[in-house]
């Protein structure tokens, strides 16, 4: 029997994982972190388990090398910046991902953020509530144009449900989705500057890489329209605070909605006040539907290496 770490804050209620586990004859160390866990914390959590199913915790080399008995990290979701990828490989432990289980879920948040903002909803739902009953001028999507950045699953089944609003669709992807290209008639850019240029709404769905970091700038923004929405359901580290928050204050851009923070939770309270943008805590993919298909794959993923096999979703 082999010992299974999972501190993915939606373990705990997932039922169909946990079944995948004890079925397989593993015992089930559950950890419910209120919010993702820094090395030092997980350090005295790893050292005696076989696998862990991690969510958006810091799993540093420190970590891994405390594991002498780990055999995968099975991350719960799509992302993997924050795992150490050299330390897991140097110790023959497995990295795996769910990759689609959560897109559809993701993306119906971005174009919530979108609608919202659009019609200024968490405005007029704060003017009920205080009695008033003040209407906020608002947009139309159709005929808008969306850039969107990264049209992997996600980023695919935004531009799909934009295009079905009569949005116009421009994008940007190292590897362009050759069906959103010929089926949909989505335009590809090699650039970012058209992009910002053009868009009114932008959203974003790329990894954080040293390319990425901070791609929401003074400098890109100094492009914008005055009146875009950015949108960030992806990383946090992909936006500038400061330059963000001084477009917000100044008008440099018309609003953002933000799901992804660079620390979580975000406690940056310049922002608080501001009744152009609106936050969730990295709820992307906290659906009741994702959460179950999510969690099963990454938990098959963790029987199949304790198995002796090999995983089908590795990184490494």
């Amino acid at each position: 029997m082999a010992v299974v770490l999972t501190t993915a804050r939606a373990f705990a209620t997932c039922e169909e994982a946990k079944k995948v586990l004890t079925d397989a004859g593993h015992e089930i160390k559950l950890v419910t972190p209120e919010k993702p866990l820094k090395a030092e914390e997980l350090i005295p959590l790893i050292k005696d388990v076989d696998a862990a199913i991690a969510g958006l915790d810091f799993i540093t080399a420190d970590v891994i090398n405390s594991a002498p008995k780990l055999k995968i990290i099975a991350r719960n979701g799509v992302g993997y910046d924050r795992v150490d990828l050299d330390a897991a490989k140097k110790n023959n432990v497995y990295v795996t991902i769910t990759p689609g289980t959560n897109s559809v879920s993701v993306c119906e948040l971005a174009f919530s953020f979108i609608t919202g903002l659009a019609r200024k909803i968490h405005l007029m739902d704060k003017n009920v509530r205080a009695g008033s009953w003040k209407r906020e001028n608002g947009m139309e999507l159709y005929g808008k144009t969306i850039a969107i950045f990264g049209t992997g699953a996600i980023g695919k089944n935004l531009a799909i449900r934009c295009l079905a609003f009569g949005m116009k669709v421009i994008a940007y992807d190292l590897y362009p989705n050759a069906e959103l290209k010929e089926k949909y008639g989505v335009k590809y850019y090699d650039e970012m500057d058209p992009m910002f240029e053009q868009a009114d709404f932008i959203s974003l769905h790329l990894p954080a890489t040293d390319k990425t970091h901070h791609m929401i700038n003074r400098q890109s923004i100094s492009k914008m329209k005055k009146s875009v929405y950015i949108i960030n359901t992806a990383r946090g580290e992909l936006i500038d605070d400061d330059a963000l928050f001084e477009a917000l204050t100044n008008g440099s851009i018309g609003g953002a909605g933000l799901d992804a923070f660079t620390t979580e939770p975000f406690t940056d309270s310049r922002f608080f006040s501001l009744n152009n943008v609106i936050m969730t805590p990295h709820t992307g993919a906290f659906t009741s539907d994702a959460v179950v298909k999510t969690l099963v794959m990454a938990a098959e993923e963790v029987v199949r290496v304790l198995a002796g096999d090999k995983p089908q979703h590795s990184v490494i």
